[in-house]
C-alpha cells in the first residue's frame, strides 16, 4: 500500500464534511483533534466536539462545499487554501444568538493550516472572514471600502 501525502492526509477532513461523510471524517482526525475556528473565536478539542460543529454548519448550509485554489507543504504542516460556497437554508448559531435561514448564497475564500502526525490531522487553524460571510446573508451592513463609501 502506497503511504498518503501529507496533503492527501490534510484534504481528507475536507472532502468528507464535502460529502457529509461522517464516518470519514472521524477516520481522517487524530481522537484528540484541534479545531480552532479562527473566523467565530471557537477552539475545539476532540473529534466528537469538531464533528458536532461541523453539522452545525451543514445544518445551516446544507449544500456548503470547499474547492481546493491551492495547497502547500512544509514539514508535516498543509495549507489548504479553500472557497466555501453555500447557500443559508438553516439556523446559523452563533455567540449573539441565532440567525434565521435567509436563502442566500455565500462565497468566502479560506485557509486552513493543517498539522498532520502519521496517518491523522492532530490540528487545525481555519481562517476564514466571518464578517463577510455575515454581511453576504445579510446580517451584516455592507463592508466599508478603503474610501468610507460602500459597496
Amino acid at each position: 500500500m502506497v503511504a498518503k501525502s501529507i496533503v492527501d492526509i490534510a484534504k481528507a477532513q475536507v472532502i468528507a464534511y464535502n460529502d457529509r461523510n461522517w464516518d470519514a471524517v472521524r477516520a481522517s482526525l487524530a481522537p484528540r483533534v484541534v479545531y480552532d475556528e479562527v473566523g467565530t473565536q471557537r477552539r475545539i478539542e476532540g473529534v466528537d466536539e469538531v464533528i458536532t460543529a461541523w453539522n452545525g454548519w451543514a445544518s445551516a448550509l446544507p449544500d456548503s462545499r470547499a474547492t481546493f485554489d491551492a495547497t502547500h507543504v512544509s514539514g508535516d504542516i498543509a495549507i489548504l487554501e479553500l472557497t466555501w460556497r453555500g447557500t443559508h437554508k438553516g439556523a446559523l448559531k452563533t455567540p449573539a444568538g441565532e440567525i434565521a435561514a435567509t436563502g442566500k448564497k455565500i462565497e468566502i475564500r479560506a485557509c486552513q493550516v493543517v498539522e498532520v502526525a502519521g496517518d491523522k490531522v492532530k490540528s487545525i487553524r481555519h481562517y476564514f472572514d466571518m464578517a463577510t460571510m455575515l454581511q453576504q446573508i445579510g446580517a451584516m451592513g455592507e463592508r466599508a471600502t478603503a474610501h468610507g463609501s460602500t459597496r
